[in-house]
């Protein structure tokens, strides 16, 4: 009798639903050619003279909340953003790029909607042969 109890169960196939997503959301912030005057460099002169700088930024938000206009946590405010690059840049002389990349990925990476940031910083006057010299990087949440 038991015998014929475990043969009953082994013929039984056990059958997972998957739930079918239909759309699959990638959700991105841009923020591009943001020019600043901005004290930023490592020699004697630009310390001295502000020079333009240009941010290009893709932030990665989250693709499970969706946007909703009665709750602004919802969403990256993109001049929220801006204002604090601005705020941030303005505060004091800057010596590398990267410092300012790293300061931007901590202010960023303070709304809990963020997953992962690409910034392009580029030094538009500094040298005459080229239209701009810079750094790009990318961060993300792990």
């Amino acid at each position: 009798m038991a015998n014929s109890r475990y043969n009953k169960y082994k013929r039984m196939k056990i059958i997972k639903f998957k739930k079918k997503e239909q759309f699959k959301y990638k959700r991105k912030v841009i923020i591009n050619d943001l020019i600043l005057n901005i004290l930023v460099g490592i020699h004697n002169f630009e310390k001295k003279k502000k020079q333009r700088v240009k941010f290009n930024i893709e932030i990665v938000t989250s693709p499970y909340i969706s946007p909703n206009n009665k709750d602004l946590n919802s969403i990256l405010n993109y001049e929220d953003v801006v204002n604090k690059i601005e705020k941030l840049t303005n505060s004091k002389h800057h010596e590398l790029l990267e410092d300012i990349a790293e300061a931007i990925f901590n202010i960023i990476f303070e709304n809990k909607l963020v997953k992962r940031i690409n910034l392009k910083i580029e030094k538009i006057d500094i040298l005459k042969k080229t239209k701009s010299v810079g750094i790009e990087v990318s961060k993300s949440k792990i």
